[in-house]
């Protein structure tokens, strides 16, 4: 997002935005008419959730089983996508999304201070805006789909600070004050809701890419605070036109190329989101209210970010001529609520998608759960194979005479009913009336073995093994035999982990670091891991802005700064005297810790506290050397720092790095506990 801009251009002028409307309409059509993008995602979520049976037998033995006839058997899908994709889930999951915060800070040694604040200010935005699960929705469609997407930008929320305030009486009672919280957001998008320029890789649509947005529902008090979060006040005219548009319809479960799509994957599922819509306002609003604006039960917010040429549009700006980000935001397919240019240092489209197996072959390569679903299918075959066989058995299978036994009688629910015959066969042997088949199962013991076979082949095609899946298996290997196995058996996945680092994770944190740079005011932020309270100057991260390496769990600071190499160079430093006569070993050790988590700086003695040690230092030695030699002795001891001069130094000390003595000792002590450094 860019920075408040109080007129992005005149959006009553029609001939403008019906302009940018039909181009919005044109990109959405472009995506999802020419391509079965919809289809194909949930072909892929039917595998997934195990609801791709669709046969007339296992709907009636699901209806049966509902209505408490546990006797009819259902077919059985057996999950084999599902606890792959969620396996590799967990290794990401736990490489990327574990630390605190998600992306570590590191830099040289002059600009620790700058490090120390840019990482406070990731790590609070990470947690305000909840990137943790963003990022697990995000990794987890990147699995399904081998597509995924993720919005990246710095936008302000409306929330509140609590005040003190006098009330009635002699107590006191916070009062809530409203302020504007900015930073990094992270929105993981709605594949079946996102629009995109198939033309270029998915890697690439951020920095080649002509267009990328996508489509939510807003209720009306949500399109209320939406226009009331927005960073220019939009005209009355195009408010009221926004929330008078179009109709209730978004497009659930149906073919249109825009407006909002829900797919129908669950049969079972806890609510039916098709009825949303059906929320009246007409029902409680009066009549005053009713006549003032006709308002919607539920919007179609399409947000669209687009690298366009202004001039082509009839927008006169400055450097109409060249090809500039914008965002657009369009209600129903119809109105233009909002339109702005996006300033951002980066020039990005900040909608980053990527794709954990990349191949060169772009959209046409296999997803992680596309790769097993044809096992998902031959495993249930065989399995449910099995099962029919027993619905032989439970339900047997005979010749009958209907001249002799009618259909309901020999069909009866009631297992004990009494079989009545015909007077037709009267005074002959009833067993004339009927030949029972013989029930012969002879492949359900194999069946299990073929089932089993496809599962090992499944765990083959995407590098998994049951141990990953949470399965205990029997062996009789040493433990450094285990993990050797389990390392090896990992690299599939660092794989898949390593192409996320590249793909997406390096624009993110790219993005997120720029927008730090350039949005980022003054502020005094809480250091939740390291306990101390950062003070923020938005002039002091500018200036080193090309020092910083942001860090993650795949490439963490250790890798891009390393010290394990840096402790090594410190022993040889502290060891030889020639080398600590040329090093301020003091400052090595301060910056190593630094970057392992802990600052040593509070604990820097003051020059008066130096100065004194020193002259009772050589106070001692002249001392014991004239015990030595027996000779008198009457030069006084140094006098001690004056208290109160040593706590002014110790306190101006802090004031310089913001840190409290006490939050510090506690968490160089946590930090020794947990094995930190």
């Amino acid at each position: 997002m860019a920075a408040a801009n109080p007129n992005p251009f005149p959006l009553t002028n029609k001939r403008i935005t019906d302009n940018i409307i039909q181009y919005a309409k044109k990109a959405q059509d472009y995506t999802r008419s020419q391509f079965d993008i919809r289809g194909n995602l949930e072909s892929i979520d039917r595998a997934y959730m195990r609801e791709d049976d669709m046969t007339e037998e296992d709907q009636k033995a699901r209806i049966a089983n509902t209505t408490g006839d546990k006797k009819k058997r259902r077919n059985i899908t057996v999950p084999v996508v599902m606890p792959q994709v969620e396996s590799a889930l967990t290794y990401l999951s736990e490489v990327f999304l574990t630390g605190y915060p998600i992306f570590g800070v590191g830099s040289p040694v002059e600009y620790d201070d700058a490090a120390l604040q840019l990482e406070t200010i990731i790590a609070e935005q990470s947690v305000y805006s909840g990137w943790a699960r963003q990022f697990l929705m995000f990794f987890r469609d990147g699995l399904k789909y081998n597509l995924q997407a993720i919005e990246v930008v710095w936008d302000q929320i409306a929330t509140a600070a609590i005040e003190t305030t006098a009330t009635v009486g002699n107590t006191k009672m916070g009062k809530p004050k409203e302020v504007i919280w900015s930073g990094n957001c992270l929105k993981r998008m709605n594949l079946y809701n996102t629009v995109f320029d198939p033309r270029v890789a998915p890697a690439e649509i951020h920095t080649k890419g002509e267009f990328a947005g996508y489509t939510e529902l807003y209720s009306r008090i949500q399109l209320k605070r939406l226009i009331n979060n927005l960073l220019t006040q939009i005209p009355v005219s195009v408010q009221t036109a926004a929330m008078q548009a179009g109709t209730t319809d978004y497009g659930i479960s149906s073919d249109a190329s825009t407006g909002y799509y829900m797919p129908a994957i669950n049969p079972s599922a806890l609510i039916d989101k098709g009825n949303v819509g059906s929320f009246d306002w007409m029902a409680w609003a009066t009549d005053a209210a009713k006549n003032k604006i006709q308002y919607k039960n539920i919007y179609s917010v399409f947000k669209l970010y687009a690298r366009i040429i202004p001039e082509d549009f009839g927008l006169f700006v400055p450097q109409d001529g060249t090809p500039q980000v914008w965002k657009f935001i369009i209600i129903n397919d119809q109105v233009l609520l909002y339109a702005e240019r996006c300033t951002n240092a980066h020039d990005f489209i900040p909608i980053i998608f990527g794709q954990p197996i990349e191949d060169g072959l772009d959209y046409q390569t296999k997803s992680f759960a596309q790769n097993v679903a044809p096992f998902q299918d031959l495993a249930s075959a065989a399995i449910n194979a099995s099962i029919a066989s027993k619905r032989k058995l439970v339900m047997d299978r005979m010749f009958y005479d209907p001249t002799k036994i009618r259909e309901a009688d020999i069909n009866s629910d009631n297992p004990s009913a009494k079989i009545p015959v015909r007077p037709t066969a009267y005074g002959k042997p009833v067993t004339d009336a009927f030949a029972v088949v013989p029930y012969r199962d002879e492949l359900s013991a194999s069946v299990t073995q073929e089932a089993e076979l496809y599962v090992r082949y499944s765990n083959l095609t995407n590098g998994q093994n049951p141990a990953q899946q949470g399965q205990f298996v029997k062996g009789n290997k040493t433990l450094r035999e285990y993990e050797d196995v389990m390392g090896h058996g990992n690299s599939r996945n660092r794989m898949m982990a390593l192409g996320s680092e590249y793909q997406v994770l390096q624009p993110i944190k790219e993005i997120i670091k720029i927008n730090i740079l350039q949005y980022q005011e003054e502020d005094t932020i809480y250091n939740r891991d390291r306990k101390v309270t950062v003070k923020i100057d938005p002039l002091t991260l500018r200036k080193a802005v090309a020092a910083f390496k942001v860090s993650d769990g795949f490439l963490p600071s250790e890798k891009l700064l390393n010290t394990e190499e840096f402790q090594v160079a410190a022993q040889v430093l502290g060891s030889s005297p020639e080398l600590s006569s040329r090093y301020r070993i003091d400052q090595v050790f301060s910056h190593l810790f630094k970057q392992r988590g802990v600052d040593l700086r509070p604990f820097e003695k003051t020059p008066v506290e130096i100065q004194y040690e020193q002259a009772l230092a050589a106070w001692q030695q002249a001392a014991a050397l004239a015990a030595q030699k027996g000779t008198p002795f009457s030069t006084p001891m140094p006098t001690p720092p004056d208290p109160k001069q040593l706590e002014e130094q110790r306190r101006q000390q802090l004031a310089r790095s913001g840190v409290p003595l006490a939050e510090l000792v506690e968490a160089a002590a946590q930090q020794t506990q947990n094995g930190g450094y």
